[in-house]
């Protein structure tokens, strides 16, 4: 009989298990706190679109749509899309749910992402970002507010030192077009030194140009015309009141006049956090104010600015994971004690304290299973203790350990987790770092 080949994962996924999946649970639960924070509303978005969503919003010319896209026609003949970004998916919700009416809107979603593209280090095939939003300010104050989230959030998660947050004005819609045409007239004068990529670019996406990595467009692009001699006065206004409120916040900031978008819905900031900690793929979140992307599916003209960040990126920064733990690990000895211990389990889970116990074993082991589960403390009880109603309460890092009695209000699910896990403690006198028995 043939052996059955065990099917392999597809290339550029990855199963994400212990520290791996520690730091990648670490990275989303400090995003839902630090998003609460700032009263961003959760969203769950479908992760198939119609392929329309993504190629209006992010444009046929770009590598994304005409390469990087996984479509594919569903049994009704329509042209489906696995997502590979969110915005254009909120802009769609924002719209076919008729959200108008709760605008200004601070929405904030994570999941899953996709994109065929070349897997390297950090960067998949089935990807993750966490992603925050301002739907229908126009006012500088909302891109202020998702800067300073944004750094906060870098902060909270321990990785921001080495990031630099890299800012930039794209103007307003004058502004913009002039600039883009100086560009255009600029870059034409200078075909015979532009790469592939770049000449195909030339008419659509000219701004792309000036973040080429190819060294000849590098030297091009060094002297191109700069947006600050194209700005309007309203455009200068609104990049000034940016800057003044990340100074007021305490943010510090860098100006990187290259920084780009190259779809025309952009306007005003373009920004991203980067570092050097991951070669040469440096940003680590990155964003900016996308006003026309509504009205280009469809919408009214409503302004919006919003950032994504890679969370296998953030995660790979983190220096350690919070170690998982368990406040509380049974150990039964006899058959009694057993059937005792799992109702307290029960009961001490139903009022929300972490605690566990192994399916068997010998105490030994049972000691053994509860130090690596990182356990606080270890409660032992057996049989002959459960005649007396007491059991043992042992610190697991002092060693340290007293018996106390089994009490009503132990065994009663209405009373509230801190009562009793001072109960539980009780003996326990705490100390910092320790526990140590009352004098």
């Amino acid at each position: 009989m043939a052996k059955i080949q065990t099917p392999q994962p597809v290339r550029g996924t990855q199963d994400m298990f212990g520290e791996t999946e520690e730091r990648f649970a670490h990275v989303v639960a400090t995003f839902e706190r630090v998003r609460r924070l700032y009263g961003f509303k959760g969203l769950q978005l479908p992760v198939i679109e119609p392929t329309a969503v993504f190629s209006r919003s992010l444009g046929e010319a770009t590598d994304v749509v005409s390469k990087e896209m996984y479509s594919f026609e569903d049994r009704g003949g329509d042209s489906i899309t696995l997502r590979p970004e969110f915005t254009a998916g909120i802009a769609r919700a924002y719209l076919t749910n008729g959200w108008q009416q709760y605008a200004p809107m601070k929405l904030s979603v994570h999941g899953p992402l996709f994109r065929y593209e070349r897997p390297q280090k950090g960067r998949y095939r089935q990807f993750h970002q966490i992603d925050a939003e301002i739907i229908g300010a126009a006012e500088p104050a909302a891109d202020v507010e998702l800067l300073v989230m944004a750094d906060q959030l870098l902060k909270e998660l321990g990785i921001d030192d080495g990031v630099t947050l890299q800012l930039n004005t794209l103007g307003d819609t004058p502004s913009r077009d002039a600039w883009r045409a100086a560009l255009v007239s600029y870059f034409n004068d200078h075909r015979d030194v532009l790469s592939e990529d770049s000449l195909a670019r030339l008419e659509k996406n000219p701004l792309r140009i000036l973040d080429s990595k190819d060294p000849d467009d590098r030297g091009v692009a060094y002297a191109a015309p700069k947006i600050d001699d194209f700005l309007s006065a309203e455009a200068s206004d609104f990049f000034a009141a940016v800057t003044a409120g990340l100074d007021a916040a305490g943010v510090a900031w860098t100006r990187n006049a290259a920084l780009v978008r190259g779809l025309d819905y952009y306007r005003h900031t373009a920004f991203e956090f980067v570092t050097d900690r991951l070669g040469a793929q440096g940003t680590v979140l990155g964003g900016g104010r996308y006003d026309g992307l509504i009205e280009n599916l469809g919408g009214p003209a409503t302004p919006a600015v919003g950032w994504a960040a890679g969370i296998e990126r953030l995660a790979m920064l983190v220096d350690r994971a919070p170690t998982q733990w368990v406040e509380f690990a049974l150990i039964p000895v006899g058959p009694d004690a057993e059937k005792f211990c799992a109702k307290l389990l029960y009961v001490l889970r139903r009022k929300g304290l972490k605690c566990d116990m192994a399916f068997k074993g010998n105490p030994k082991k049972r000691m053994q299973k509860a130090d690596l589960a990182n356990a606080e403390i270890v409660i032992l009880i057996g049989d002959e203790e459960l005649k007396n109603s007491v059991l043992t309460v042992k610190d697991m890092k002092s060693g340290e350990q007293v018996q106390m009695s089994i009490t009503e209000e132990l065994m009663d699910s209405r009373v509230g987790a801190t009562y009793t896990r001072n109960m539980l403690r009780a003996g326990l006198e705490f100390r910092p770092g320790t526990f140590a028995p009352k004098s």
